[in-house]
């Protein structure tokens, strides 16, 4: 009779048993090799050190970061915001090309934007990396995307964990969580429940593409449905690969953010949505008061080729589509009618310029605020 595949892993004669012991176990026999962990850790300071800001205490050799919150302005009541997000199946992209340079921006993106919708300022990060193995040139790779996305966002990489946890991973594969934390002042907290009311104007800013949601309907559509590879060039992409245009990096708003705060004013930005998984309506109604309904009109903006190829792909039905995927909007941004221009601007760039795509509007004040995407 046939003994089970994986029997055999867990069996020992009595010579290898005797051999083990004889030998003795170290740390790298069970998958854990501090020498090279130590030199993993070595290439990592210079990557930090790129991110430092005015608020970061020096504490070589410290258990953890210090942060003084008073040296980056001189705040009257401030309160501290914190967000944390993963950057999801998006990693199997990023495994399967070995590519690892763009998924540290994507960690940093996801924590910060959220902690943006409140109108705080980033002021630092840390990072947990969790692999099965240590891998210096990969670990090397997804902190420098984190070192980026941080210069990017303002904020300091204050601090990390890099987890080796063998036989909790397949081999190769590999985990991230990321925490951001920054602050805002009681007064200026950005709140749309208290903030928006009838007649306020929605602008929308544009995304890269699809950031990092949506990625296991991606998978399945492009991988396994319509059986692309991974490095297969795409005529209507200009021959740019599956793998790439899915493992373009989320955009950080940081700059976009503080361009109009400091354009129109804390007062005259009314509500911040971050659109992520859920799509524009499900993110955009979680800062609506009830009473408040939010029209979208399609037609303002224009959704990037990259969403029509995955829904062509994998015959996704357009309902599906905006409710999880961000549709080319990263964010939107809601404010006075009389500040419309002016904030739309400041959200813009000469590669991504912003746009009005809606209005808000007075409903029945009994029903929890709504969004309608209309053509």
């Amino acid at each position: 009779m046939d003994q089970p595949a994986n029997r055999g892993r867990f069996l020992l004669t009595a010579r290898n048993r005797h051999e083990r012991t004889m030998t003795g176990l170290d740390y790298r026999s069970a998958g854990v090799d501090l020498d090279v962990y130590e030199q993993s850790m070595k290439r990592l300071p210079s990557l930090m050190e790129a991110t430092k800001n005015s608020g970061v205490m020096s504490l070589p050799g410290g258990f953890a970061g210090l942060f003084h919150l008073g040296a980056m302005r001189d705040w009257k009541d401030p309160v501290m915001v914190s967000g944390t997000d993963g950057v999801g199946t998006k990693l199997r992209v990023a495994i399967e090309v070995e590519s690892f340079s763009t998924v540290g921006i994507d960690l940093v993106a996801m924590c910060v934007n959220d902690c943006l919708c409140l109108g705080a300022t980033p002021l630092f990060f840390l990072d947990y990396i969790a692999m099965d193995k240590d891998n210096s040139d990969l670990l090397e790779q997804v902190v420098r995307g984190i070192s980026d996305g941080c210069i990017q966002s303002g904020a300091a990489l204050l601090g990390g964990e890099t987890a080796i946890m063998p036989d909790m991973y397949a081999p190769g594969d590999f985990d991230l969580s990321g925490f951001c934390v920054g602050a805002a002042e009681r007064s200026e907290l950005i709140n749309g429940r208290e903030r928006i009311v009838a007649g306020d104007i929605v602008i929308g800013i544009p995304s890269s593409g699809f950031h990092s949601n949506g990625y296991s309907l991606i998978r399945k559509a492009v991988f396994e449905h319509a059986g692309l590879e991974a490095d297969e060039p795409l005529d209507q992409f200009d021959g740019r690969t599956a793998g790439e245009i899915l493992l373009t990096p989320t955009r950080i708003y940081a700059s976009e953010v503080a361009a109009v705060l400091a354009a129109a004013g804390n007062e005259n930005v009314h509500g911040i949505a971050h659109i992520t998984g859920g799509g524009i309506a499900e993110n955009l109604e979680r800062i609506l008061p009830t009473g408040i309904e939010v029209a979208i009109n399609r037609s303002a903006w224009q959704v990037p080729e990259m969403f029509n190829w995955v829904q062509q792909l994998g015959s996704i039905a357009r309902s599906e589509m905006d409710r999880v995927f961000n549709m080319g909007l990263g964010m939107v941004i809601i404010v006075p009618e009389a500040s419309a221009e002016v904030v739309r601007a400041a959200a813009s760039t000469d590669e991504y310029p912003a746009m009005i795509i809606g209005k808000v509007s007075s409903a029945n004040d009994d029903t929890p605020g709504t969004v309608t995407l209309s053509d």
